[in-house]
């Protein structure tokens, strides 16, 4: 192949169209589109080689908690760790930056949970934990303890074992058969649910739901329910009161372990360093990824009590028995520890609770507008669900669902230079979801909400004219 001078727009596009298969990206974005080359970012911004900018109101995917203008002050730790150890190995081995990260993340997480275990994204982290939760019921003498409650729309990735947890019909289906024992139960969204039901009442339907399923199953054959503290998927889905509470004492009642998936809401996104803080909620187990690093570079990792780590060292095998060559690399545990000094200076987690209130109330004003039926969420992540009808709560009228979005309103979102999630749900509803980088400030929540105000009146406009 001769050589290229990747430097000019034009061999970037078309080497990028050639070489690079993207993550989830529909076929038309090769043929019919322009890709778009992210070249420098900066707070909450990124600009594309052509010079325009876009506010990242997605943090990347959930994970750039502090922006994008710390790449200095991380990159110089990366820079002094890459000379002085550029890589060793967890198996067997201990060094600095893995100590010292596990030493903060045990200090950072729920009582009780003091044992972490590296690895290198979310998929791998929760896959991690699938092992370590079954290894632990076959240490304790309960081998047939292999099944895993987790809940329907939800996303814990796409390894095999992630993915049968996933509630994500589209997802799974095409690579089934995947692990086997995994049972779906209701979310916590409650938009849509029956106008008259309380809070409680909810509360209840969910719970019993739940415990019905580990009796109908069999509780010696139960190993874990997995739950996001805030849902992502189905758009950023908060549980009602009561209903941390009720899991945990599902949970003991039935000798099941309780993983709470933090690979979005860990790390600041709900004000708290990991989500389960905000609801109450008391797992076993905590996965986690995305914002230990803000992105900068990949890592994440399992959280587990000293109960569950103690009984699988002293169990049949005294090892936990996984691994991965980049788990606990000593440069991106450096990052992570650069990452989480940056946040604790910079008061991050402060500017999300100090202006949570402004960016709800902002979006709260958009239920005025027609096409809005539900604000949802909590901290810095947060959903609209869209509809055409306020009573029936459904998108039923004018142009599809899916037309509306692909052909509508994410065009219009994208060519205003914001970049947020917007899809349809596994009932046909538009959402649009924002969860921006922790450090947006009020004044950006003002203008940005702003901006979404003015596209949803444009697009259902024509949508239903």
């Amino acid at each position: 192949m001769n050589a290229v001078d990747v430097n000019l727009d034009a061999d970037l596009q078309a080497l990028g169209k050639r070489h690079l298969l993207m993550h989830f990206t529909h076929a038309d974005a090769y043929r019919d589109h322009a890709l778009t080359v992210f070249d420098r970012g900066e707070g909450c911004w990124l600009v594309d080689r052509n010079g325009k900018r876009y506010f990242d109101a997605l943090a990347g995917l959930y994970c750039v908690q502090v922006g994008y203008s710390h790449g200095a002050e991380i990159g110089d730790a990366i820079r002094e760790q890459m000379v002085r150890l550029p890589f060793a190995t967890n198996w067997g081995y201990g060094h600095e930056p893995a100590i010292r990260l596990a030493h903060k993340l045990a200090a950072l997480a729920p009582d009780g949970l003091n044992r972490v275990f590296f690895t290198s994204s979310g998929s791998e982290s929760n896959e991690a934990a699938i092992k370590l939760v079954r290894q632990y019921h076959q240490s304790r003498g309960e081998p047939n303890r292999r099944k895993f409650i987790a809940r329907r729309v939800a996303y814990h990735g796409t390894s095999f074992g992630a993915l049968a947890l996933n509630g994500m019909t589209n997802f799974r289906k095409h690579f089934e058969p995947l692990m086997s024992g995994v049972r779906h139960v209701s979310n916590t969204k409650r938009y849509g649910r029956p106008m008259g039901e309380t809070e409680a009442q909810f509360t209840r339907h969910l719970l019993d739901e739940i415990e019905s399923l580990i009796i109908q199953e069999g509780p010696d054959t139960v190993a874990a329910i997995v739950v996001e503290p805030l849902q992502n998927a189905g758009g950023s889905l908060t549980p009602p009161a009561g209903y941390a509470a009720g899991l945990r004492d599902i949970c003991d009642r039935h000798g099941v372990l309780l993983v709470a998936d933090e690979v979005i809401c860990g790390f600041g996104r709900l004000g708290e360093y990991f989500g389960s803080a905000r609801y109450g909620l008391k797992p076993d187990v905590i996965t986690f990824a995305k914002g230990i690093a803000s992105g900068y570079v990949p890592l994440g990792g399992v959280i587990a009590s000293d109960a569950v780590v103690d009984t699988i060292l002293d169990g049949p095998q005294q090892m936990f028995l996984h691994g991965a060559t980049y788990g606990g690399h000593p440069v991106a545990c450096t990052a992570a520890l650069a990452n989480l000094a940056i946040m604790e200076r910079e008061g991050v987690l402060a500017n999300v609770r100090d202006n949570e209130a402004v960016f709800r109330q902002a979006l709260d004003a958009l239920l005025e507008l027609p096409c809005v039926g539900d604000v949802r969420g909590d901290g810095y992540h947060y959903s609209l669900e869209l509809v055409t009808d306020k009573v029936a709560r459904k998108w039923a009228a004018g142009i599809s669902a899916q037309t509306f979005v692909s052909t509508l309103l994410a065009p219009a979102i994208f060519d205003a230079g914001l970049l947020c999630r917007a899809g349809v749900d596994h009932e046909g509803t538009p959402i649009v979801q924002f969860s921006p980088p922790l450090v947006m400030s009020r004044d950006e929540i003002v203008w940005f909400v702003a901006q979404i105000r003015d596209i949803l009146v444009d697009t259902y406009a024509r949508a239903t004219r």
